[in-house]
């Protein structure tokens, strides 16, 4: 638990099971949601009951991990009931804004989105940044990262730095936030200071981030199997797992990143990223049919772009053309939903025009796009459409 004791007036609230099981996924993720926002548990120390479902995610949100589907509906349910009734608890509007981000992740609905902010933002008015609401301060970064406004994730990492330079929540959001502006000298500081302070599965997760990105695979493939050593849940050691399947599909291993997203799977059923991941793998080894179908299973579990964008590749690839059309027009859909929900899909919709529509309007809004974010995505984007 990294909230000050003596910061707190009252008593945390307690955390019951109020959530049923349900069938939410996974998509793919940009990024983890990290912030100290963990639920003190209403239990003696002697108390040797299981944790339940909203304390299992309060505590995976918390610690930055992913959470299970089950669980965080648990939580999501237990904090709204109890803000009902007491609207002026900012640490619960902080866990819950958390709570939604990972909804978020889970779902690739960035419905959430709003719903965070809203939660965050009112944390922040009962308990304002100055004050040291750091719980808020670190989610609204996680926020402004899941949006990909890396500018603004800056700002809400670096304030958080400035007031608490021990404060390791507030480094994945540096991390993250770095790395999409392109500063990979300062991501990678950032990164070493994490792991110096808290080691464990979101520092593993933000190194192998790194190290990736400077090429140094090797290194990227050692620190993902040490995230996947750490975790301690199942959601927690799918993305693990769906994470080197990523890193062999980069390095052009499609059969080894098959064998690491059936892992992920094996772990967890609901994990929609790995389902994308294996549908692009068995693409890639000839296995057109069966791609199909994971690619079919998975947006219907979580409406990402980028698997309708490759869905649609595929049925043209496969003589399909009607079929790869409704696909680019989901795809065009879901990029339009995640534009009034704040995020920037700028990347994606110009690979796609660049390939699908107009590669000059392509190059037009991906420069623009260079000019904020000078990361090696973007430039790989521009690139191409420039190509």
């Amino acid at each position: 638990m990294d909230r000050i004791d003596e910061e707190s007036q009252t008593p945390a609230p307690p955390v019951t099971f109020t959530g049923r099981k349900t069938l939410v996924a996974a998509a793919v993720a940009v990024v983890l949601i990290a912030g100290a926002l963990l639920i003190r548990p209403a239990r003696t120390a002697d108390d040797a009951r299981p944790p339940e479902p909203s304390e299992r995610a309060a505590s995976a949100v918390g610690m930055g991990a992913p959470a299970a589907a089950v669980d965080l509906t648990a939580l999501v349910a237990d904090r709204e009931k109890w803000l009902a009734a007491h609207p002026d608890d900012d640490a619960s509007w902080a866990v819950l804004g958390s709570a939604y981000l990972e909804q978020a992740r889970r779902t690739a609905d960035s419905g959430w989105f709003p719903k965070a902010e809203q939660a965050l933002k009112r944390s922040l008015e009962v308990r304002p940044a100055e004050k040291g609401n750091f719980d808020a301060m670190t989610g609204m970064g996680a926020l402004a990262n899941a949006r990909r406004d890396f500018g603004t994730a800056r700002k809400w990492g670096e304030l958080v730095r400035a007031q608490a330079p021990k404060r390791w929540t507030a480094y994945p959001v540096l991390v993250d936030a770095y790395t999409g502006l392109g500063d990979y000298k300062a991501a990678q500081k950032a990164m070493e200071l994490l792991l110096d302070m808290r080691p464990g599965l979101a520092a593993y997760v933000r190194a192998s981030q790194v190290y990736r990105d400077r090429g140094w695979r090797e290194d990227a493939v050692v620190a993902m199997e040490h995230a996947a050593g750490a975790a301690k849940a199942p959601a927690e050691k799918a993305y693990a797992l769906f994470r080197l399947g990523e890193l062999s599909w980069e390095r052009g291993d499609a059969a080894e990143a098959l064998r690491q997203y059936e892992g992920a799977l094996r772990t967890d059923p609901a994990q929609a990223e790995a389902l994308g991941g294996r549908a692009r793998a068995l693409a890639a080894l000839g296995r057109g049919g069966e791609a199909v179908r994971d690619y079919r299973l998975a947006l219907g579990r979580s409406a990402v772009p980028q698997l309708a964008r490759e869905l649609g590749e595929l049925l043209d690839a496969l003589g399909r053309g009607p079929e790869a059309r409704a696909q680019y027009e989901a795809l065009t859909t879901m990029v339009a939903r995640d534009s009034r929900n704040g995020v920037d899909d700028v990347v994606l919709l110009g690979l796609y025009e660049a390939d699908h529509g107009d590669p000059a309007a392509a190059v037009r809004s991906l420069s623009e796009e260079w000019s904020r974010h000078k990361s090696v995505q973007v430039a790989d984007a521009l690139g191409w459409a420039l190509h």
